[in-house]
């Protein structure tokens, strides 16, 4: 099995005209995910080719891209100044996954966005990230799906380039993966550590968890903390941000280290704390994950 996205995934683009969304369209479709339609508005009847000379219909509106395609997962490709309403959109129009990959949406619209996602039961990943990977089944996102391999160990990170980083490493020395999710690291995400640990929990084909964690917040004790007391795969983790000066944003938005909650010496203790073996470097998790299995 995989998590929120499989073979089963019938994904509409939002923004599949633009630059970025035209470009991931075309990958994702290489890669075998079932990519249905898209959407822009103004572009009603204008079809997108894809990949074999197939063409793919571009949609004015959400609802009806929806009605027409049976599609259940939305991506979006929108600029920040109106993902905010693209993610709205696709949430009224009944999809069940939206993954945002856009970066740069204004908090205080996501402040807005996450309880309006969460109130109709709708699932939000990111924004700011790249996505999801089930490898040999769906791309959502902007994952290289040449890095993954199908497997047992489920990875998900606050950071995209780590991801690629540690999935490749895991994937040269022969260990598949059954999902690769990035949250995101803006400082409002969607979804959360805790809720992929619930769905690697109950995936059977999951048999060990990767754990990516950033300075900045206490999203990672949190999750080490639930680890203790809800998950009995093996984890395994690793915390970017190592020599990161206090005060001084890293990268994400949400990584900036304000008192002590937010460092990675104390996501690293508070991991240790629960059972949690963590990597000092990213090369290191291979070795982790194989005393595991």
């Amino acid at each position: 099995m995989a998590i929120f996205a499989d073979e089963t995934t019938r994904l509409l683009v939002q923004g599949i005209t633009g630059r970025d969304g035209s470009f991931h369209t075309r990958e994702m479709l290489e890669y075998g995910t079932k990519v249905v339609g898209g959407v822009t508005p103004g572009r009603r009847g204008q079809g997108f080719e894809g990949v074999d000379g197939k063409t793919i219909p571009v949609f004015d509106t959400m609802d009806r891209a929806v009605a027409e395609t049976g599609a259940n997962v939305s991506v979006i490709y929108v600029p920040p100044a109106f993902a905010a309403d693209a993610i709205m959109e696709a949430t009224d129009a009944g999809v069940a996954l939206i993954v945002a990959i856009t970066e740069g949406i204004p908090v205080l619209d996501m402040a807005r966005v996450v309880p309006f996602v969460r109130e109709r039961k709708v699932r939000l990943l990111g924004p700011n990230c790249p996505g999801l990977l089930s490898p040999g089944r769906s791309k959502v996102g902007i994952m290289p799906g040449t890095i993954a391999t199908r497997g047992p160990v489920g990875v998900v990170s606050r950071s995209g380039t780590l991801t690629y980083e540690v999935v490749y490493q895991l994937t040269l020395a022969g260990i598949g993966q059954s999902t690769c999710i990035g949250i995101g690291g803006d400082p409002i995400v969607g979804t959360s550590f805790i809720d992929c640990l619930e769905a690697f929990q109950a995936d059977e084909e999951t048999r060990a968890i990767v754990l990516i964690g950033e300075i900045g917040g206490t999203d990672e004790q949190d999750a080490a903390a639930f680890i203790q007391r809800r998950v009995t795969k093996p984890v395994v983790g690793f915390i970017a941000g190592q020599t990161a000066p206090p005060g001084r944003r890293m990268g994400h938005a949400g990584a900036i280290i304000s008192g002590s909650a937010g460092t990675a010496a104390e996501k690293t203790e508070a991991f240790e704390k629960n059972g949690i073996p963590v990597a000092r470097r990213p090369t290191d998790v291979v070795g982790l994950i194989r005393e595991v299995l």
